[in-house]
């Protein structure tokens, strides 16, 4: 009986051991009809696989490759799930040092569709926000913590979104982070690991642009030191399904992905961004090589809904701070495309500003093309707002408090739409606003 009883405590101590060794996630990273990538830290080098499970035939187990994780990378971990069938919902389960790590929350995920040509769009939700901090006493600056509202992540979870877009400035490198690779990764791992977002990283797809305070100092730009270092970071942190233009993904976070009759375009507004203070030279915010990109993608894409994400607002018309309206070339080139190429669906999404409002422009008689800035998530509120002159903000969109954005798309055909809906850190409504298709046709 002692036997017995002292294989049970070591079993159990084994078990709590590994438990231990998650440091943040497990977090669902994008999701294809094929293959899935779960993310994951752990507080020392271990051990890692995923086990899995189609819900209709529970039976049949599937299991990932070992992965291990390293100190280079933080003990990061991306774990590729490549035996999934299109359409379908999948439950998984972690282990580390072939210990499985016990959730009180679901973690589960959903495998893109195979719907064209077969059926209409499915329809489909995601949530979007901007402006995240989390507080560290010993590293913020003095006086009241710049943070506050984690529980706006339970809220989040709790609509049960298909995909949560990060809109840039998830982290907010402080001044003894960006200088160094271990700030920048301590940075990340202290954003990641509270407890309030574990739920929602672990069945929504994650998917991530930056901003400033991501990237490195505020207001960084292309001359950063470090902006290789950042981009490693985000790479370790983030699992979208791909980094930047040239074939090494070693320049920039750029990247693209599709679900239902939507496509998403999420742009890097930092790593070529030019300095604001210079005088001579080129003054650009995306840099013409991803320029040119965006404007082949969007010509090429047959999605209904083109959404692109970017940092900084694109339609405010104040040409205050980083708003595109202080790269005005820049911008007036970008929209001249989009009209001279007949690129239709287009929304614009945005962050940066510590408010929330939609902009509206017209780019013919019938076509309309909007912004909707959403932010903040647990920071601070702007006051900064009260000097813009915003002529393109839509009539009632307006909102200075901590908040999350849903986009839904419901409909079929000519009756296709999206309904933004804005909610307070408790998950009430705010305010909404249905889009039709054929207003951005």
């Amino acid at each position: 009986m002692k036997n017995l009883c002292f294989i049970i405590i070591l079993l159990l101590s084994i078990s709590i051991l590994a438990q231990r060794n998650l440091k943040s996630g497990p977090m669902v990273g994008y999701s294809e009809m094929k293959e899935a990538v779960i993310w994951l830290q752990t507080e020392k080098e271990a051990s890692v696989f995923v086990e899995y499970y189609n819900s209709d035939d529970k039976t049949t187990i599937l299991r990932s490759e070992n992965y291990s994780t390293k100190k280079e990378n933080a003990f990061t971990c991306h774990v590729l799930l490549n035996q999934l069938q299109p359409g379908k919902k999948y439950f998984y389960s972690v282990f580390i040092d072939k210990k499985k790590i016990n959730f009180s929350y679901e973690t589960s995920f959903i495998s893109k569709k195979l719907w064209l040509w077969r059926e209409n769009a499915p329809d489909f939700s995601f949530a979007l926000g901007s402006c995240t901090y989390i507080n560290e006493e010993a590293l913020d600056r003095p006086g009241k913590g710049y943070g506050s509202n984690y529980s706006i992540f339970e809220a989040i979870n709790s609509k049960n979104p298909d995909i949560m877009l990060w809109m840039g400035d998830n982290i907010y490198l402080r001044e003894a982070d960006w200088d160094s690779k271990t700030g920048i990764y301590h940075r990340y791992t202290h954003s990641r690991s509270i407890k309030e977002l574990q739920p929602l990283l672990a069945k929504t797809q994650n998917y991530a642009i930056w901003d400033d305070h991501d990237f490195g100092p505020n207001d960084g730009d292309r001359s950063f030191y470090n902006k290789h270092i950042s981009q490693q970071a985000f790479k370790d942190f983030w699992a979208n399904k791909s980094y930047g233009l040239d074939t090494n993904q070693n320049e920039g976070t750029c990247s693209t992905f599709s679900w239902s009759d939507a496509e998403f375009f999420l742009l890097d507004n930092r790593f070529f961004k030019s300095p604001n203070d210079r005088k001579t030279g080129e003054k650009t915010i995306l840099g013409k090589q991803q320029l040119e990109w965006l404007i082949d993608a969007l010509t090429a894409s047959k999605a209904a809904f083109k959404i692109i994400a970017i940092g900084g607002q694109v339609l405010n018309s104040s040409a205050r701070f980083e708003n595109y309206e202080c790269y005005k070339e820049e911008k007036n080139y970008l929209l001249e495309q989009i009209k001279s190429n007949g690129i239709k669906g287009v929304l614009f999404l945005s962050g940066d500003r510590h408010f929330t409002e939609l902009s509206k422009i017209s780019i013919s008689e019938t076509q309309q093309i909007y912004d909707w800035t959403v932010s903040p998530l647990t920071s601070n509120i702007a006051t900064t707002y009260k000097d813009d002159t915003n002529i393109n903000r839509v009539e009632g969109s307006f909102f200075a408090e901590n908040c999350f954005g849903i986009i839904s798309f419901s409909g079929i055909k000519e009756t296709r739409q999206m309904k933004l809906t804005l909610f307070n850190k408790n998950g009430i409504e705010l305010w909404n606003k249905v889009i039709l298709k054929k207003e951005l046709e």
